[in-house]
């Protein structure tokens, strides 16, 4: 089933309402949710792990102290766990699409597993896997980027489980899905509940998915990429107001493109 039958089967059964075929969601809703995304700017600058182009992400530098980093959806680059590794960070990774990662490193474990909402044949729900991997550790970093199965794992994942997660780098996949009115509800109430005890840090679109989707004066990237900071390790913050950040980068070897201005100029 596709993403955005999914979801609409999904939040109609939750919410109870029909779907009208020709509805769109309303500039006012679509403000709403992009001001509740808004990048804010902490204590901690942003650093740049992974090197250049496709798997390198910025995330704020509040490494020390983070025991392993979690990383479902193996590409072809492993960089972003290679230069953690170098920081004394090890990694489990989940992908039941490839035998192995692409490169050798004793500080990672893998297990061939697409991460999902249950714990049946190729598939390991969140909770299992750090049950598994590090039941006892202390603070995690989650690097997700699973082309779609985000929305489902992040539906399933109780709060307890996401609050281990001192930093989340999470790549969304089609969000112009935000233009219909029964996945705006799915997108927005996944936000409200990651929002409930972290702050959105930095966004970048990634170029591999073109073109931006314009509607009712707001701007809609196929994919972004967002960073997470858990709100515990946040004594001030403001918000973030120049894109791109200098350490962006673009994910492709096509133009890359600013964050629109509609996601933070209020």
């Amino acid at each position: 089933m596709d993403l955005k039958k999914s979801i609409r089967k999904r939040v109609a059964r939750l919410a109870g309402i029909p779907f009208y075929k020709g509805q769109e969601t309303s500039a006012e809703s679509l403000r709403r949710f992009a001001k509740l995304a808004q990048p804010k700017m902490t204590d901690f600058e942003l650093i740049r792990i992974g090197g250049a182009g496709d798997g390198g992400y910025l995330i704020p530098d509040d490494l020390e102290g983070i025991s392993a980093c979690f990383s479902p959806g193996v590409g072809p680059f492993v960089r972003f766990e290679e230069e953690l590794a170098g920081r004394g960070i090890p990694s489990f990774l989940v992908d039941a699409s490839v035998d192995r990662p692409p490169v050798d490193n004793p500080k990672f474990s893998f297990q061939k597993k697409y991460l999902g909402v249950e714990d049946s044949g190729d598939y390991i729900r969140l909770d299992s896997w750090l049950e598994q991997s590090a039941p006892n550790k202390g603070d995690l970093l989650l690097q997700m980027d699973i082309e779609c199965g985000e929305y489902d794992v992040l539906f399933d994942s109780d709060q307890s489980i996401l609050s281990r997660f001192r930093i989340i780098v999470i790549e969304f996949h089609d969000l112009p899905s935000l233009l219909d009115p029964i996945a705006f509800k799915l997108f927005y109430h996944i936000f409200r509940r990651l929002l409930e005890n972290f702050e959105v840090v930095h966004i970048h679109p990634n170029n591999c998915a073109l073109p931006v989707r314009s509607k009712n004066g707001f701007a809609i990237p196929p994919v972004m990429e967002f960073t997470f900071l858990r709100r515990d390790r946040i004594e001030n913050s403001r918000p973030a107001n120049t894109f791109p950040h200098p350490l962006d980068e673009a994910s492709t070897a096509k133009s890359d493109y600013a964050l629109p201005s509609c996601w933070y100029d209020f």
